[in-house]
């Protein structure tokens, strides 16, 4: 299920938005204000955001733009009566992936959200992990795991590819300065971190056993 963070500060129409939503198998947590939105992102993964603009304390623009300088890349459409094209160019430079000027069809939403989901790829879950391809974040017993950039490499090769043996240089690929030697130890630094069994296949190369 596609947890959204809908952020609409008119009662009427955020309740029309959210009930059609989870009519349609979506997980939807609603706010009314900038800060609120701020707190909620913050303490809760999301795979999609809509924002209305012009919300009371911080507006929609602002409270995308310092999720954006704060590494959050979570999609997001905007919803919103300003149609100048200043605000929308704005819109979509502080990172906005699509725009809708009310007043709007509530299905004209879901159909842009549908849209837009279709792109995010699903998580992935073995054993007591699970990762997501879309944002490169794999989570153990729900805590996120840190990951330096060669395990956020290796461990994406991994997960995406579940159970298929895979040839060293593919994985040397995720290396600065790639040796037979710096493969073993990074894999060795991996499987420290993360827990994932990987196998090493003699003379053939590296497996993530199916769970």
């Amino acid at each position: 299920m596609f947890n959204i963070l809908l952020l609409e500060d008119d009662y009427e129409l955020a309740e029309t938005l959210q009930e059609l939503l989870e009519m349609h198998e979506y997980k939807v947590t609603l706010v009314h204000n900038g800060n609120d939105a701020v707190d909620t992102s913050y303490d809760n993964k999301y795979d999609l955001y809509v924002f209305d603009i012009n919300v009371p304390d911080m507006n929609g623009i602002e409270l995308l733009e310092s999720l954006r300088n704060a590494d959050d890349n979570t999609p997001t459409i905007f919803i919103s009566a300003l149609v100048d094209l200043n605000t929308i160019a704005k819109g979509f430079e502080v990172g906005a992936d699509d725009y809708i000027k009310k007043p709007f069809f509530p299905e004209e939403l879901l159909i842009r959200v549908k849209a837009k989901l279709s792109q995010v790829s699903k998580d992935i879950e073995y054993k007591n992990l699970r990762y997501s391809p879309q944002k490169k974040e794999l989570h153990k017993d729900g805590q996120i795991v840190p990951l330096g950039e060669v395990q956020e490499c290796l461990c994406d090769i991994f997960m995406q590819n579940i159970g298929n043996v895979l040839d060293k240089t593919i994985l040397m690929e995720c290396l600065v300065n790639p040796s037979d030697s710096a493969l073993r130890v990074a894999l060795s630094k991996f499987k420290h971190i993360t827990g994932l069994p990987v196998k090493n296949i003699r003379g053939v190369g590296y497996i993530l056993e199916k769970s």
